[in-house]
């Protein structure tokens, strides 16, 4: 760690205090120590009593022997008891650092040469740990004269509830409080950050007052890499409601993070030969094939999760992304064989589930299996422990309300549907969360919603062609046979072979008086 504040530097690392031209300080040890305490505590008083215990190690000494240290320091930095322009006596209480203060890298850690030996180190070979991505959370800053108690124990309690949260999250790596709250420096630079706590990613935030006594968060997401701003998002709270904004904004934010960080790193993984991928990389590329629903991206997803397995056999997201594309060649009937894709999606995500039980999306593409066998109850249970495991997966959210849609649940599986579309607004799945609503209004003979939420459905980027079919299903059960009539032909222009026993199979509606009422109106429409 490198604090820099005026003329000068200490540099926790080499244990010295330097000019910024480089001229070494000469301190004593406990001098030393005692301007690296009040530099890191410069938020706050510190105690004449937490001096003697953490300089002193708790030894009884005279309040002249710490006025003799405080001195030194002082004459070091060329100050004085008068000027007090680094370190403030605060009467009969202690001491203060009151001169601003930079972090910076130091210069080992900037320039650290590569080891010599032969032999791969532990990082090297654990290539999941070494390659996925990591984040460390600053503690907020509050801007402004915030008059809101809850402002500045907003500031540090959301930080703190968001690095508990994430580290939940199996495929990311998150700094501990005690490190990232270290840097509380408004000035340091992420790149800074970057290397000093070894991540790729920082997330900070301010608390600030906004009009009519509200007060406003602002939070963003950093690539310490090149300092580039990934995402960036704003809340309102007021005094009242703190504790329930409080909520959602970590669901927000942890929605987001789900989404952002993989979205980035596949940006970035395209930028690379595809051939020197490393695991993570491969798959989060092959992820944005798969969000596509075609069978030439699903084809080309596959094969980047069966890289991202080669390079790491133990790497549980790469079995599980083989799951999902197995499932979505049989749900979509991409393949004559869905009997032996829907069996290769069960064994892919069984493989996964041996390496990672506690990974969120392992789970759900584990629940997904039985979607295709139409074991719903079954299907339910793995989802749940998606959600379970990780409250704010909005895949896991909206898979569980169509699993409950279909089951005939229709109120709670529209509450997790609507819960899933404001976790996460900008999903690849957000289309199937729509058509999911348009199903449960189907299931509760809401058919005039039904429709309006189909239509939404199959006019969202990257709907397959399935949710078409429930654009012309429910249009027609509301009496709109021109619109329907629109859709069949969207559908057979698409795929011209796909008959209603296909899209029961795909959707497994357990009540019979829904399922009857759907498979007459499909044959109604020539399916």
């Amino acid at each position: 760690m490198l604090y820099r504040f005026g003329d000068f530097e200490l540099d926790l690392d080499r244990i010295e205090l330097r000019t910024q031209a480089g001229e070494q300080v000469p301190l004593e040890p406990q001098v030393f120590a005692l301007l690296a305490l009040l530099i890191d505590a410069r938020d706050r008083l510190v105690t004449k009593q937490e001096i003697f215990e953490k300089i002193w190690d708790g030894r009884i000494v005279t309040d002249a022997a710490l006025a003799s240290r405080v001195k030194s320091a002082r004459q070091a930095l060329g100050d004085d008891g008068s000027a007090q322009r680094f370190i403030r006596t605060v009467h009969g209480r202690g001491f203060r650092f009151v001169a601003d203060v930079r972090i910076a890298a130091p210069p080992a850690l900037v320039s650290a040469p590569e080891p010599q030996s032969s032999e791969p180190s532990r990082a090297a070979t654990d290539s999941e740990a070494a390659t996925r991505p990591s984040i460390a959370v600053l503690p907020f800053r509050v801007t402004g004269r915030t008059a809101d108690p809850y402002g500045t124990t907003l500031a540090e309690a959301l930080p703190h509830e968001l690095i508990v949260d994430l580290s939940r999250l199996r495929w990311l790596l998150v700094t501990a409080r005690g490190s990232s709250f270290r840097l509380r420096d408004r000035e340091i630079d992420p790149r800074d950050i970057g290397r000093l706590l070894g991540v790729r990613y920082c997330l900070s935030g301010t608390i600030g007052q906004a009009r009519f006594s509200r007060l406003e968060v602002s939070v963003q997401l950093v690539d310490t890499r090149d300092g580039t701003v990934v995402w960036a998002e704003h809340y309102q709270a007021g005094g009242d409601d703190v504790h329930h904004v409080r909520t959602e904004i970590r669901g927000a934010i942890l929605a987001a993070l789900e989404l952002r960080i993989p979205l980035h790193e596949a940006a970035l993984a395209r930028l690379g030969a595809t051939e020197s991928l490393d695991a993570w990389s491969a798959f989060h590329l092959g992820l944005q094939h798969v969000y596509r629903f075609n069978r030439a991206d699903t084809a080309r997803a596959k094969a980047l999760f069966e890289q991202a397995a080669i390079r790491d056999p133990r790497f549980a997201r790469a079995h599980a992304g083989l799951s999902f594309v197995h499932f979505q060649a049989a749900f979509l009937r991409h393949v004559d064989d869905v009997a032996g894709e829907a069996a290769r999606a069960r064994q892919s995500a069984e493989r996964a589930l041996e390496l990672d039980p506690l990974d969120p999306f392992v789970n759900f593409t584990m629940g997904r299996t039985y979607w295709l066998t139409g074991e719903l109850d079954t299907a339910l249970t793995w989802l749940e422990r998606s959600t379970t495991l990780s409250p704010n997966y909005a895949q896991g959210v909206y898979a569980c309300a169509w699993t409950e849609t279909l089951a005939g649940y229709g109120l709670p599986g529209r509450e997790h549907v609507d819960l899933a579309m404001r976790l996460s607004p900008l999903d690849p799945l957000y289309y199937a969360m729509l058509g999911t609503r348009a199903l449960n209004h189907l299931s509760l003979g809401e058919d005039a919603m039904a429709a309006q939420w189909a239509d939404r459905a199959a006019r969202a980027p990257g709907a397959h062609v399935l949710i078409a079919m429930i654009a012309a299903l429910t249009h027609a059960l509301a009496g709109a046979e021109d619109r329907a009539a629109t859709w069949v032909a969207n559908v057979r222009e698409r795929n011209p072979v796909l008959t209603r026993a296909d899209f029961v199979r795909a959707f497994p509606i357990q009540p019979a008086t829904t399922r009857e009422r759907v498979e007459r109106t499909l044959l109604h429409l020539g399916f």
